[in-house]
C-alpha cells in the first residue's frame, strides 16, 4: 500500500514520502497563484480547476486560501468562502451546496499520535528524517453557515443546514440543523 493510500485511508503515513510532497508543492504553488491574483482575474477560475477536486457550478474562493493537496477536496455548488480558507485535506474532505463560510475557517484533518513513541521523528533507510501522521475525513453538508474563525477538526461531520457559531472548535459530529458554539463546539439551539 503506497503512503497515498495508507493516508487517504486513515492509516499511520510517512508524510515525507516523494509522491505526496510532489502533490502538496503542486498546490502550494496553486494557492500561491490563485492569491496573488485580483479577485476577478478570470485566470482564478483555471487555478481552481487545476487545484481542487470535483467541484460544483459558482464555487467563489475569496481568497487567500491554503490547500494542502486541492484535490481530495470535493465542493458542491453555489458555495463561498471568505479571506484565509485553510483546508488541509490529508483525508477527503466533502463540502456540500450552498455552504458559506466566514473568514479565518480552517478545515484540519491531520492528526498526530499521542504516543510519542509513534508521534517523534524517525530516521528512514535513506538517512533522512520523517514523522507519522494520519488523518480523519471531515463532512460539512449542505446549506451550512461556517462563521468566521471556526476550526473544523478531522472526523467531524457537521450535519445539513446547520449554523457553526464564530470562534468555535468543532471536535465532534454535529447533527442537521442547528446552532452550535464554543470550544469545544455545542448545540445550542435547533433551527426553526
Amino acid at each position: 500500500m503506497s503512503e497515498k493510500e495508507k493516508m487517504l485511508s486513515g492509516e499511520l503515513y510517512d508524510s515525507s514520502d516523494a509522491e505526496l510532497c510532489a502533490l502538496r508543492r503542486k498546490a502550494h504553488a496553486l494557492c500561491r497563484r490563485y492569491n496573488a491574483l485580483d479577485e476577478t482575474d478570470e485566470e482564478r477560475a483555471n487555478i481552481a480547476e487545476e487545484l481542487l477536486g470535483e467541484h460544483g457550478s459558482n464555487v467563489y474562493l475569496q481568497g487567500p486560501v491554503q490547500f494542502d493537496y486541492g484535490v481530495f477536496t470535493t465542493i458542491g455548488e453555489n458555495t463561498y468562502a471568505n479571506f484565509n480558507f485553510t483546508c488541509l485535506d490529508c483525508a477527503p474532505v466533502s463540502i456540500g451546496k450552498n455552504v458559506f463560510f466566514g473568514p479565518n475557517v480552517s478545515i484540519l484533518t491531520p492528526m498526530h499520535p499521542l504516543k510519542w513513541q509513534e508521534r517523534n521523528q524517525f530516521q528512514k533507510s535513506d538517512g533522512t528524517f520523517a514523522t507519522r501522521e494520519y488523518a480523519k475525513p471531515i463532512t460539512i453538508g449542505d446549506n451550512c453557515w461556517i462563521a468566521g474563525d471556526v476550526t473544523i477538526c478531522g472526523g467531524v461531520t457537521i450535519g445539513e443546514g446547520s449554523v457553526i457559531g464564530a470562534g468555535s472548535v468543532v471536535t465532534r459530529d454535529i447533527p442537521p440543523n442547528v446552532v452550535a458554539v464554543g470550544n469545544p463546539c455545542r448545540v445550542l439551539k435547533a433551527v426553526k
